[in-house]
């Protein structure tokens, strides 16, 4: 037999520490937690992630849902209810969209969304498309191209 063959028998369970009993105890006067300070008192002490009265970092760092997009796509966006009012056959593209007068801004790449209904058949040149948006345009006649810009 080894020391470490020598294992309590099972259910069997350890007595809990008599704290504060004198110093012939092991475990006198300050119990075990030192001489002075919060974590010394009697009653819970912090709770858990507490930093003394610092911002913990829990509440430093960004929740997951909040993060910041570092290098954003941003869209020059447009429905195709807007482009219904263009003639059959018109090739739509984003620099067509300013001459007209239907985008007033270049905010990047043209993407067209699926809200509003098209009747007309439009060749439609742009970054993306929903894909609403290409079956309603598809549905009318007309093509979707995919152009990288």
């Amino acid at each position: 037999m080894r020391i470490n063959d020598a294992i309590p028998q099972r259910g069997s369970k350890k007595r809990g520490r008599r704290v504060g009993r004198g110093i012939a105890a092991g475990q006198g006067a300050s119990c075990g937690f030192g001489m002075r300070g919060q974590k010394s008192r009697s009653g819970t002490g912090t709770k858990p992630g507490f930093e003394g009265g610092q911002m913990p970092l829990y509440r430093r760092v960004p929740k997951l849902k909040h993060f910041t997009v570092i290098n954003p796509k941003l869209y020059t966006v447009i429905n195709v209810k807007r482009l219904a009012d263009l003639p059959a056959g018109t090739e739509v593209t984003l620099a067509s969209l300013m001459d007209c007068g239907i985008v007033t801004a270049n905010d990047g790449p043209l993407k067209i969304l699926g809200d509003g209904e098209l009747a007309v058949a439009l060749t439609v040149k742009a970054a993306a498309f929903t894909g609403s948006a290409r079956q309603k345009i598809e549905a009318a006649g007309g093509s979707c191209e995919v152009v990288t810009a």
